[in-house]
C-alpha cells in the first residue's frame, strides 16, 4: 500500500524474518529504491543511522 499525505510518501512493507544457527531471529527491512536513492545510497555507500525512539525507526543518510 502507497499512499502520501501532506508531502509524505508511506508504504506499508514487510519485515524479512531470519532465525540463526543459535534459535535467535533478526529482522531486515527492504528498502524502496527511490529512498534509498534519496539518501544517498547506493552499491559503494550502504552505511545508513538509523534512531530508535521506543516508537519510531527513523532512518537517516550520512551526509559525506
Amino acid at each position: 500500500m502507497k499512499k502520501t499525505t501532506e508531502g509524505i510518501e508511506t508504504r506499508e512493507l514487510n519485515l524479512i524474518a531470519n532465525k540463526g544457527g543459535s534459535g535467535s531471529v533478526g529482522f531486515k527491512l527492504s528498502v524502496p529504491k527511490p529512498w534509498a536513492a534519496a539518501l544517498g545510497v547506493d552499491l559503494n555507500n550502504r552505511s545508513v543511522v538509523a534512531s530508535f525512539d521506543g516508537d519510531k525507526i527513523i532512518i537517516s543518510g550520512i551526509k559525506k
